[in-house]
């Protein structure tokens, strides 16, 4: 009862408190700037990085104050085209417009929108006797230099990757499409977070009801924040129940603008790196930037090792249960007496010996990622290889096993994007368990569910597995294998987009020049 009545006391002690962040009352400007800072310090208690700056206009003689948070500007901005000219040059009249030097500015009617600019690092201008105040677009949060990309590295392509800066990464793809076409839609998430959600599109190729589709998805997301590129795609996929993403992350601008001309959305999120693509196919996550960057004969050879990687991880540890444990007769003798000789003293069956090594895998792969990236380097190698030497030594598994494994592991690490590699082998085990208890017709009967899966799942409600199911042939020159560039004359029919053709904007109908 006492923490009740001392809550209770530290409410009625402050009254703006009690107000939630979304569902909180317009509060007006009032025209005693007293009194708006007063305000202004109720709605930011225990906030010390809160930098209130009074002073008089030179031009008018008026009472102001400059209210922003620090280390979320640009100090040097603030007091070279704000505070610099109102201190000490004269205007125009009494208007504060035309000796600030800001490019945008906007204007305030109420104290929650002043809240809001100054959380996302503006500046607010508060005059005394005036019932609005003046906002100022002098952002300046810390902030990374533009790097390669982690995760999609390029050997002939770009090496510019994304930022944490919305901006910074809109301004990137423009230019590779410096087209009036290309759109900008933006949304808020969160109603604490208030994440900032641009959605691009090229507004005479993209489909419009993909595009409404994707907006009404947005808007019916109600957190309290989205931090992160992953948190947006959980709320928007068709479903979230599918180990396959439906979305493709990407950090690299010019894979963003190559799927902005073929007539998918980029979605980008303020604060994260990551940009999501949509609608995507199956056959989107194993293509690569370098695909059109190198000889056509080359990219579709390196495509096709792709797919047999996909092969490889997701059946060659199911086979291998299967095939010793039920489907022995199909091995070779000779390969039988090899795989007999290297199982004779391993005391487990081969289920819980591939879960044995691939889980250990797993744990090295994770402990790699973890660690420092020389210390992870070290346990990354030298783990596989003294672990994999001593359960050999110990009887534990045995040296065929130690080989899948390894092989399983190479062609998880070949798929191109990083969320269908995790969920591919996420999907072996259950062929693992599968294979343990039906033998290769367990295999074949996994293979139909997973095929079955793929066929029903939908991305923004086109088909996933297109140009495959629904068969598209006119998308196949760009599927398992990609044609000549000057070949791929149309847009993929699996984005329905508006033009078909690919055409350059002097092609435009009503085009001025």
């Amino acid at each position: 009862m006492g923490y009740l009545r001392n809550w209770l006391g530290r409410k009625k002690q402050n009254p703006l408190r009690q107000q939630e962040p979304s569902g909180s009352m317009p509060m007006p400007i009032r025209d005693d700037i007293q009194t708006n800072v007063d305000l202004l310090r109720g709605l930011f208690t225990h906030t010390p990085d809160l930098i209130i700056r009074r002073f008089r206009i030179k031009t008018s003689g008026a009472l102001a104050a400059l209210v922003y948070m620090d280390e979320l500007t640009d100090r040097k901005a603030i007091n070279d085209n704000v505070l610099h000219p109102l201190m000490h040059e004269a205007g125009e009249g009494s208007e504060t417009d035309s000796i600030i030097t800001v490019g945008d500015v906007r204007r305030a009617f109420d104290m929650l929108q002043i809240e809001r600019a100054i959380l996302q690092g503006r500046s607010v201008l508060l005059v005394d006797g005036v019932r609005t105040a003046e906002v100022f677009d002098t952002q300046g949060w810390p902030q990374r230099a533009i790097e390669d990309p982690q995760l999609e590295a390029s050997i002939k392509g770009s090496h510019q990757g994304f930022v944490e800066t919305a901006t910074q990464n809109i301004a990137m793809i423009r230019r590779y499409i410096p087209d009036r076409e290309l759109k900008i839609k933006e949304f808020i998430v969160g109603k604490r977070g208030a994440t900032k959600v641009s959605v691009l599109y090229l507004a005479d190729v993209a489909n419009p009801e993909t595009l409404q589709e994707l907006e009404d998805r947005i808007a019916r997301i109600d957190v309290d924040a989205v931090l992160n590129t992953g948190e947006l795609e959980e709320f928007i996929e068709d479903n979230p129940y599918s180990p396959f993403p439906q979305f493709s992350t990407t950090e690299r601008p010019d894979a963003v603008a190559s799927h902005v001309l073929q007539g998918r959305l980029a979605v980008v999120i303020d604060r994260t790196p990551g940009v999501l693509i949509g609608p995507v196919s199956f056959i989107t996550f194993f293509q690569s930037v370098d695909d059109y960057n190198s000889r056509w004969q080359s990219s579709s050879f390196l495509r096709i090792i792709r797919f047999f990687a996909f092969f490889v991880t997701i059946l060659l540890p199911a086979i291998y249960i299967a095939v010793i444990s039920f489907n022995f007769e199909v091995i070779p003798l000779q390969l039988l007496l090899s795989v007999g000789t290297s199982r004779v003293d391993v005391p487990f069956t081969p289920l819980v010996e591939a879960l044995i090594m691939e889980l250990t895998l797993e744990m090295l792969k994770e402990a790699g990622i973890r660690l420092p990236a020389p210390i992870g380097q070290t346990v990354g190698i030298v783990g596989a290889i003294v672990i994999g030497q001593a359960t050999v030594q110990a009887g534990i598994v045995s040296n065929i096993m130690v080989i899948v494994v390894s092989l399983t592991a190479l062609a998880s690490f070949i798929v191109p994007n990083h969320d269908m590699s995790a969920a591919l082998r996420l999907i072996r085990f259950p062929m693992m368990l599968i294979a343990t208890f039906f033998g290769l017709v367990g295999v074949a009967i996994g293979l139909m569910v997973l095929l079955g899966h793929l066929i029903a799942l939908e991305s923004l409600g086109m088909p996933y597995f297109s140009p495959i199911s629904p068969m598209m042939f006119a998308d196949w020159k760009d599927a398992l294998i990609r044609m000549p560039l000057w070949k791929m004359n149309k847009r993929p029919v699996s984005t329905n987009p508006m033009q078909q053709i690919r055409q350059s904007t002097n092609d435009r109908k009503g085009d001025d020049g």
